[in-house]
């Protein structure tokens, strides 16, 4: 019988963040696999399950996809994921493809799984929701994304002032993720828009490393990869 591949949403950091199922198909998988940064580095999701799973507990399989939107160089290295994992489907291993926050919010699964449904359409996949960091940020800082009739918006921070305006403008609550490199812009345009009082910036939110910043503090500050902002009009 051919494996299932499990994509995984372990939580925002906070291992306790992990749904329950998720921990259960963790348990059960044959293999772990992950998104591998470097030669020598954790992934942030790898870290998260360390907390249930020791590393020589299960099998581990380190994918690495280049932070790059070269489609020269993405393309030959999504198709060598998805054909490490499929080796493992079709020998009938089951695989546990962990992410951090939620596996269809800005995941690297989003893109793995269409992969495999394009050149194995017949690999059994199944998603496990998670907490996100959005989720987590509204919760560790008590700001309600939404009530009643209000919208609010989770987009990608960048470097587009006018995009950026009008997502503002036009919803009572928005979570900007990937603000490192546009934080100038971002609290320019709050000046701008008499809204920094409303603003709230946290890094690695739940875990053992998170940082809830001052807003009005950050021109010029150099932060982290995971680290998203929250506006509450």
């Amino acid at each position: 019988m051919t494996g299932t591949l499990y994509g995984i949403g372990v939580g925002p950091g906070d291992p306790e963040l992990m749904t329950v199922k998720a921990y259960r198909r963790l348990k059960e998988a044959d293999v772990i696999a992950y998104p591998k940064k470097g030669r020598q580095s954790k992934s942030y999701a790898e870290q998260i399950i360390d907390a249930y799973l020791a590393p020589e507990e299960k099998r581990r399989l380190g994918l690495h996809f280049p932070m790059t939107k070269d489609v020269a160089v993405l393309e030959p290295k999504w198709n060598e994921a998805a054909d490490a994992i499929w080796a493992e489907l079709s020998a009938g291993r089951d695989v546990a493809f962990v992410t951090e926050g939620d596996p269809l919010l800005y995941s690297t699964f989003i893109h793995l799984m269409h992969v495999m449904e394009r050149r194995y359409p017949d690999a059994p996949i199944e998603v496990v929701p998670g907490v996100s960091s959005a989720n987590a940020a509204a919760a560790r800082l008590r700001l309600p994304l939404a009530d009643g009739d209000e919208t609010v918006a989770i987009v990608p921070a960048r470097d587009d002032v006018e995009a950026m305006k009008a997502v503002l403008l036009e919803h009572d609550c928005v979570v900007f993720f990937k603000v490192a490199k546009v934080i100038d812009l971002l609290v320019r345009l709050l000046r701008e828009l008499d809204l920094l009082h409303r603003a709230a910036v946290v890094t690695k939110v739940t875990s053992g490393e998170e940082v809830v910043w001052k807003v009005e503090e950050l021109d010029g500050a150099e932060l982290e990869y995971l680290t998203l902002m929250v506006v509450r009009k």
